[in-house]
């Protein structure tokens, strides 16, 4: 796995043992082609990933002029994974700012807004339930979490049910990659 584009480009990332699935590069690709198309660039924009994994769509993001890259990961093994791949990325020195938070997602969204963001990346384990997919999706917006341009990104199998997007956002488009799916919403309050 490598960082596609951006300062990092090229710049080879470690993976997480089997337990955790990592978004494929294909998906990755599309999704940020459908980011670049959604906003421009990257450049200013603030990225919330809510279940880190290698941290790659962070550090992706981060090395394409993101100001400010927020990773939420609960598990230790990913989180040493990401701290060593962000030491690859911040060699290129990517302008933008990066913090892990080391603890799940729904604890991470059970405070009040830290930061607000552009664009919220939520890939749970495939046998994540429906409903705490959604779940999480109204807690960003009742944190307070969202910019008023705010696109989420949710990644679920292509096999599975579908989650529905709860009050106050709209579903935009859907694109599969093999057995992922990547499902976009626009936040619309």
């Amino acid at each position: 796995m490598r960082i596609i584009a951006g300062v990092a480009k090229g710049r080879r990332l470690g993976t997480v043992a089997d337990a955790i699935r990592p978004t494929s590069d294909r998906a990755r690709e599309g999704l940020f082609s459908s980011l670049l198309s959604e906003f421009g660039d990257f450049l200013g924009l603030h990225l919330l990933d809510l279940f880190g994994g290698s941290g790659a769509i962070g550090l992706e993001a981060l090395s394409r002029g993101a100001s400010i890259v927020h990773v939420i990961e609960r598990d230790p093994d990913a989180q040493k994974t990401i701290t060593n791949n962000y030491e690859l990325v911040r060699k290129s020195q990517p302008v933008g700012k990066f913090h892990l938070y080391a603890m799940s997602a729904q604890r991470f969204l059970s405070d009040a807004a830290k930061e607000k963001y552009h664009i919220i990346y939520i890939d749970p384990p495939f046998d994540f339930a429906d409903h705490e997919v959604e779940e999480l999706i109204t807690k960003l917006h009742l944190g307070q979490f969202l910019k008023a341009d705010a696109l989420i990104a949710v990644e679920r199998t292509t096999r599975g049910s579908q989650f529905i997007w709860p009050s106050g956002f709209l579903a935009v488009r859907e694109r599969k990659y093999g057995t992922a799916s990547i499902f976009y919403g626009n936040y619309a309050p």
